[in-house]
């Protein structure tokens, strides 16, 4: 097996785990971080499993981890890995009005596949929850895939080995509503979002009964079976509803993975209590060694060691880990009882505040579908959008799972009530969680009320949502909520260039006698928002670059030129047509005697003659001790 595969990666640190006399938590650590589709779900690695897939030639099954298979999943693992060839127009009209101008918050009007290709440059292990309504598959037309094939023919036998007829079948999911076709869609979607989220992150799914099952294995395959967390059951409809003869449907469900099961912290219900003694060993339902054996661990106490053993003899578990178990003996909250020659181990709980967690059941307080009507209509929106879900659902998810802080993402927008429901808690407790939220520019249906009242895509309907939902919290919370509470948000568009742009770049010769091209610089414009194309190429070059949307820029003057720069960290953009040698000497002279600190320049050679080009790379070199480097961006 090659060395640079993963998997050797793996079997390396195996045998180097099974070589170490004490279990080696760097190493664990490394091999769940490495292959989370290989945890069970008590957080252990399946070595034998592991190890009996390794052995398989089939290397493709072996990341898989789970052999769930479907139609286009090679593909759609391909489509994870590749990069967005769409470009991040900023709605320079909307984010220079006051409210928007500082603000933290971002939308995204375009294809989420895109928009994730980009986020995960800048935003990798930083978004503390994601939530996502994806369109559910009824088989009817609430989904059909229509993601674009990125590959001819050729490059699909190139790259994936694929047959003629394999390839075909490939292609026949495209406009179709089957399990195939709606796996392939999440798949690199899924891919992507772990990628997003930090390590003590967590991710919530709303999905229905026709889907669910394939969602629960699909997350599993990505995010590891050990960091499923929890399949919560949402009732989403009160009373009976629909005209079957067998049973009503008035559920759905919400299904949670986290990036990394030993980091996720849920907030927990507290509630005051007189104190009590429970013991630690597992009793009633689950109790047995084989139902959870990360849990059968002996503890030592008072010179005793002591197993977690029922009264019959038979092997138990405890109801904690091993490191919960150590903190709690150290705290002093542990105590042994013999009786009957048995000894058993208490945990005392001393007056104060009980903790317990949340059921999977959710309480009635979060709401249903018509709740979410409702939330429209109160914001004179009602009817424009189908099935909304109440904000109260989305703020409980995310009180659970995030802080104060935090990063919420939703590449399934809708109407936009994440959006919402992210300032009515911020509202409540006085958090400054940000949201990003990606929605396509979908046509509303002609004759819907949607239509009717002016919007004419998706993505209206949700930004004009937001903005209703800010006057309103705004109104209702005047005397409260501080000066700088953030209810704007940063708009940009998903933008493709056009054929002829796509042909000037494949055809560009760096080393032709070539003049500036203001016409290429323009193709990138945006012009019913202000948007030049020099703004949309800085967006898109600062997110690619690993800058977030937050990330403060200055328009840097050198002699009649203006370049961008960003202080942290030292990036120039050079973007504007217009450069000179009046530019340079005053570049040269910032950075040599007047100090400015520039690591790397990005050059936008559309944007220069060769000439012009040449004696930038020339001079930099010459007359600076230590010259930035150069990047030519195409």
């Amino acid at each position: 097996m090659p060395e640079n595969n993963p998997l050797s990666f793996g079997l390396h640190t195996i045998r180097a785990a099974n070589a170490a006399t004490k279990p080696n938590s760097e190493l664990l650590a490394a091999l769940r971080e490495k292959f989370p589709q290989f945890l069970d779900r008590d957080g252990a690695f399946k070595t034998d499993k592991f190890l009996e897939e390794l052995k398989s030639s089939n290397i493709a099954e072996v990341r898989d981890g789970y052999r769930l298979g479907f139609v286009g999943k090679d593909y759609a693992r391909l489509q994870s890995g590749l990069a967005s060839e769409t470009f991040l127009a900023p709605d320079i009209a909307h984010n220079s009005k006051p409210e928007n101008a500082n603000s933290g918050n971002v939308f995204i009007t375009g294809d989420n596949l895109d928009a994730l290709r980009h986020l995960v440059n800048a935003y990798a292990g930083k978004v503390k929850v994601i939530y996502i309504d994806p369109p559910y598959n009824t088989g009817g037309d609430g989904f059909v895939y229509n993601d674009r094939f990125e590959f001819t023919n050729d490059k699909l036998q190139t790259q994936l080995g694929h047959t003629d007829e394999e390839i075909k079948r490939l292609k026949s999911i495209n406009g179709r509503s089957s399990h195939s076709a709606w796996l392939t869609f999440m798949y690199p979607r899924l891919k992507l979002a772990q990628k997003l989220l930090c390590d003590d992150g967590v991710i919530f799914v709303s999905i229905d009964d026709n889907e669910q099952a394939n969602l629960k294995l699909l997350m599993d395959d990505v995010f590891g079976e050990g960091n499923f967390v929890a399949a919560f059951i949402w009732k989403a409809k009160l009373g009976k509803v629909g005209t079957t003869s067998t049973i009503s449907s008035t559920h759905e469900y919400i299904l949670s993975h986290a990036k990394n099961i030993e980091k996720l912290s849920f907030k927990m219900i507290e509630t005051p209590n007189n104190g009590r003694k429970e013991n630690l060993r597992q009793w009633g339902q689950a109790d047995r060694r084989e139902d959870r054996p990360a849990m059968f661990y002996p503890i030592e106490i008072n010179g005793i060691e002591v197993f977690p053993i029922k009264k019959d003899g038979t092997e138990g578990r405890w109801r904690v880990g091993k490191v919960t178990a150590m903190e709690l003996l150290k705290s002093g909250q542990l105590e042994i009882k013999s009786q009957d020659g048995i000894n058993e181990i208490y945990r005392i709980f001393e007056s104060g505040i009980s903790i317990i967690p949340y059921s999977t059941l959710l309480p009635d307080e979060v709401g249903t579908t018509a709740q979410g009507s409702t939330s429209l209509s109160d914001l004179e929106m009602a009817k424009t959008f189908d099935y909304s879900k109440p904000s109260t659902l989305i703020q409980f998810l995310m009180m659970l799972g995030s802080n104060k802080n935090d990063i919420i993402l939703d590449f399934f927008a809708g109407s936009g009530t994440t959006a919402h429901a992210v300032m009515q808690l911020n509202a409540k407790d006085g958090g400054n969680r940000k949201y990003i939220l990606v929605q396509l520019n979908e046509p509303t249906r002609e004759g819907s009320e949607a239509r009717k009242v002016g919007y004419n895509t998706i993505d209206e309907i949700s930004r004009e949502r937001i903005k209703r939902a800010s006057a309103k919290l705004k109104q209702e919370n005047a005397t409260t909520l501080p000066a700088d509470f953030d209810f704007g948000f940063k708009h940009y568009r998903l933008i493709t260039p056009s054929e002829q742009t796509l042909d000037k770049v494949d055809a560009f010769n760096p080393d032709a006698e070539l003049v500036a091209d203001t016409e290429m610089i323009n193709s990138f414009a945006h012009p019913t928002t202000n948007t030049t194309g020099v703004d949309t190429l800085l967006a898109t070059w600062l997110v690619d670059d690993g800058l977030t949307f937050d990330a403060k820029t200055e328009k840097l003057p050198l002699a009649n030129y203006t370049a961008h720069y960003v202080p942290n960290g030292g990036l120039l953009y050079l973007l504007e047509p217009d450069w000179n040698t009046a530019a340079l000497k005053a570049l040269l002279n910032k950075i040599g005697k007047d100090g400015l600190s520039v690591s790397t320049i990005v050059l936008y050679p559309h944007a220069f003659n060769l000439e012009a080009r040449r004696e930038l790379k020339t001079n930099l070199k010459a007359v600076l001790e230590q010259s930035p480097v150069l990047i030519e961006r195409y």
